[in-house]
Formats: structure tokens, C-alpha cells, sequence
């Protein structure tokens, strides 16, 4: 047990490093744009950069990971992180600084893609739930703390410092990796990581995001046109090859596997549901409430407050529930506060407003960790990498089409777009939980099963 926490504390600093950067500088996007005299338009690449760079590298970190081994690349992606992190609090421009933040996503990629899957392999199978919900903690808190962390640092140093304050944790939690990471030796001698795919994979998810953004933000058609037709190209090339894979980087083998691609689903529609939430709230509460940006903030943070207490308690349920019908419970629940917060009074009370804030961030903590758990324990042990990948990939799927569906809304229906937003959140959290429930009818993974037996 001892030599367990070691571990997970250093999955959890990792993780916490990547998710916080997708956030901590948004802040100081501004300051940023002044310091280094570059128009405020030009600054949102600092942010696009690192999130572009985990996107398309994710699945094949995570294919990496099954060939060499998932301990070798998570610390690997955590010394590029931190050498990255030295790299921009030193940038002096900003394409030093965009340069330093794709290596920093790359970085965040290797760990992200493998991070499930070292849980997986930390924590006794019959406790996997227990573990997904110490990692949904941290995510947790990792949202929470990005805002905040960079406001203070803000108010006491230069923007630099951002980037700079990731170095002593990065070398701790590289530390603590080295030492307590257990080895985790390849499965399946032989297998060979295919650098031409991990390029076609590189370009198809790139040219995908491009054409998703470029279409929200109302790009001029006839370019618009060009990148699709090239990502119908590209993307038809790159899936017929994955197909005749016997080990893809775009997992089809694991996708043929039901539970997997019904888990998969329901991942992308939550994280979907969340992130039109999570961007249309502040402008809701501000414009719609007459709430400041300090009051929407603390709003804001009750959500994913009492996800830091339902994840963990969730976790250990999955040893005792179906997680398809913790799942399926937990995102009616999340429903039903979303629609609820559409549905505000014209004066709504700060306890009411709360209330429901609370009600989608519990009903989300119920659904995370025994999805995450029931998705990584229906791979076979030799696919865990993909597995976690994919897990990772339709978390960012389903983030940046919900923020590129709030944007077009912006423009369609710029009179009422935020309510618009919270009620198509509300279905497609309903639609996850209605596909969650169908996993009733399902097999469960042989670990998870186990356990209920025994429980029984």
C-alpha cells in the first residue's frame, strides 16, 4: 500500500501539471498580448498551440506506450514537459513562446495517454474504480486550481512564472516516477510503433479540429471547402490502413468491442454537455444575472467542487453497482440541473443558482469514474495504452466540438445563444445517460465482474 500512494501521487502530479496548463494561461492572455506587444488575436495561439499539440499526438503516445512500455512514456512525456516549461518562462516572443507550448502539449500527450492505463496497473483490479476516482479528483481540482493559481501568481510576479512554477513539481513528480512507477514490460514482443501512421493520424485530427473551428468562427467558405476536402482525403486514406491493422493507432479493434464504444459515447456526449456549459455560464451569469467576474467565478467553482467529493465515492460504488447505471443516474442528474439553470428566474438567487451548479457537478462525478472504469477494464491488458488514448481522446473530442458549438451559436443565435447552449447541453447529457443505461444489457469486464460475484 505505501509504495501504492507513492505511485498514484505521482500519476496525480502529472496529470495535474497538464491539465492545469490547458487553463493557467488564459488569464494572463492579456498581459501577455501587452508585454510582448502582439495583437490580443495573435496571444489565443499560446492557448491553441498546447491544446492542438495534445490532440493530435495523443492516440499515437498512447499506441507508443503499448509497443515500448507505458512507464517509459509517461516519463518521458513528463521531462519534455518540464524542459518545455523551462523553454517558455524564458521566451522573449511570441513564436518562441508557441514553439515552447507545442512541446509542452506534447509533453502533456505522453502523459495523458497513458496515465488510465498506469492506474490500471497501480491499483488491484477489483479497486480500479477506486483508482479512476482519485484521478477524476484530480482533474477536478486541477480545473479549479488553474484560474486561481495564475490570478495569484499574477498578483505577485511576471507572466513567466506561469510556466515557471511547473519545474519544481515537474522534477518532483519525475523523481517519484522513477522510483515507484511499477515496471511494465511490452506484452507482445515485437510489435513495432509505425511512425507513417502516427503522421496520418497527426494530420487527420489536425485538419479536423482546423475545419470544426474554422467553421464556427465563420471562415471564408471556399477555405473551409480545402480543409475538408482534404480531411475526407486524408481521414479516408488513414482509416482503410487502420483497419488492416492488427494493432491500430486509431483503435478500431477496441471499438469492435461493445461496452468500449458504447463507454466511448458516453464520454464524448458528457464532456460535450459540460464544456457548452462551462463556456456559456459565465457569459449567463454576467449578462443574463448581473453577476461581476469575481462573484461568476466562485459561482462556477461549486461545480467542480463536488465533483472532488462524489468521484471518490463513485469509485468505490462501481464495486458494488453496474457503473452503466451509476453512469446512467448521474448524467439525468447532471441533465436535470442544466435544464434547470435554463429555466432560472428572472432574479434567481445566489442559493438557487448554486444549488444547481451542485446538482450538475455531483451528477457528472457519478458518471466519471465508473465510466473511465469500465472502459479501461474492457481492453484486454496488452491494449491498455489504446484504451487510455482513446479515453483521453474522447474527453478533447468532446471539450472542443462543445467550444466550437458555442461559438457558432454565438453567431446564429447571438440574442439568446446561452440559454440555447445550456438546453442542448441538457440533451446531450440525457442522450449520454439513455446510451449509458443500454451497457445494463451488456457483459461486464471480467474484472469488474468478478468482483460483483464475490460481493454476491
Amino acid at each position: 500500500m505505501p509504495r501504492r500512494l507513492w505511485a498514484i501521487l505521482a500519476v496525480a502530479f502529472g496529470v495535474g501539471l497538464s491539465v492545469i496548463d490547458s487553463a493557467i494561461a488564459n488569464v494572463a492572455l492579456p498581459t501577455i498580448s501587452r508585454e510582448l506587444g502582439i495583437p490580443a488575436a495573435d496571444s489565443i495561439w499560446i492557448v491553441n498551440a498546447y491544446q492542438l499539440a495534445i490532440m493530435v499526438t495523443l492516440l499515437s503516445f498512447s499506441a507508443l506506450g503499448d509497443a515500448v512500455g507505458y512507464r517509459k512514456v509517461y516519463i518521458g512525456g513528463l521531462m519534455l514537459f518540464t524542459v518545455a516549461s523551462v523553454g517558455c518562462a524564458l521566451s522573449a516572443s511570441l513564436p518562441t513562446l508557441v514553439l515552447s507550448r507545442v512541446i509542452q502539449g506534447f509533453g502533456a500527450a505522453a502523459v495523458t495517454s497513458v496515465n488510465t492505463t498506469l492506474i490500471r496497473i497501480i491499483y488491484p483490479r477489483a479497486q480500479l474504480g477506486r483508482g479512476m476516482g482519485i484521478n477524476a479528483t484530480v482533474v477536478a481540482v486541477s480545473s479549479v486550481a488553474g484560474p486561481t493559481l495564475a490570478a495569484g501568481i499574477l498578483s505577485v510576479a511576471h507572466w513567466p512564472w506561469l510556466f515557471a512554477v511547473n519545474i519544481p513539481v515537474g522534477i518532483v513528480a519525475l523523481a517519484l516516477s522513477r522510483r515507484f512507477l511499477p515496471q511494465n514490460p511490452v506484452r507482445v514482443r515485437g510489435r513495432r510503433f509505425r511512425w507513417r501512421d502516427a503522421g496520418m493520424n497527426a494530420l487527420t485530427f489536425g485538419l479536423m479540429m482546423a475545419s470544426v473551428e474554422g467553421f464556427s468562427h465563420g471562415m471564408d467558405p471556399r477555405i473551409l471547402s480545402v480543409g475538408i476536402a482534404a480531411l475526407l482525403i486524408v481521414g479516408f486514406f488513414f482509416v482503410r490502413s487502420q483497419l488492416h491493422e492488427q494493432y491500430p493507432i486509431l483503435p478500431f479493434d477496441l471499438l469492435r468491442i461493445p461496452i468500449f464504444s458504447v463507454s466511448v459515447a458516453t464520454s464524448v456526449c458528457s464532456f460535450l454537455g459540460q464544456m457548452l456549459a462551462m463556456v456559456a455560464l459565465p457569459f449567463y451569469l454576467q449578462q443574463s444575472c448581473g453577476y461581476d467576474e469575481v462573484q461568476t467565478g466562485l459561482l462556477l467553482t461549486a461545480w467542480p467542487a463536488v465533483i472532488m467529493v462524489v468521484a471518490p465515492v463513485a469509485g468505490m460504488l462501481v464495486e458494488r453497482v453496474h457503473a452503466g447505471l451509476l453512469g446512467g443516474t448521474g448524467l439525468t442528474a447532471m441533465a436535470a440541473g442544466l435544464l434547470l439553470l435554463a429555466f432560472l428566474p428572472a432574479q434567481p438567487s445566489t442559493a438557487g443558482i448554486v444549488w444547481r451548479l451542485v446538482l450538475c457537478g455531483a451528477g457528472f462525478g457519478l458518471f466519471q469514474s465508473p465510466n473511465n472504469s469500465i472502459l479501461i477494464a474492457s481492453a484486454p491488458a496488452d491494449r491498455s495504452g489504446s484504451a487510455s488514448g482513446m479515453l483521453a481522446t474522447a474527453r478533447l473530442l468532446g471539450q472542443t466540438t462543445g467550444a466550437a458549438l458555442m461559438a457558432l451559436l454565438f453567431h446564429l443565435a447571438p440574442g439568446h445563444s446561452t440559454r440555447t447552449a445550456l438546453l442542448l447541453a441538457g440533451g446531450f447529457a440525457l442522450t449520454g445517460a439513455v446510451v449509458s443505461l443500454t451497457r445494463l444489457s451488456l457483459p461486464l469486464p471480467e474484472g469488474l465482474q468478478r468482483k460483483r460475484i464475490h460481493r454476491s
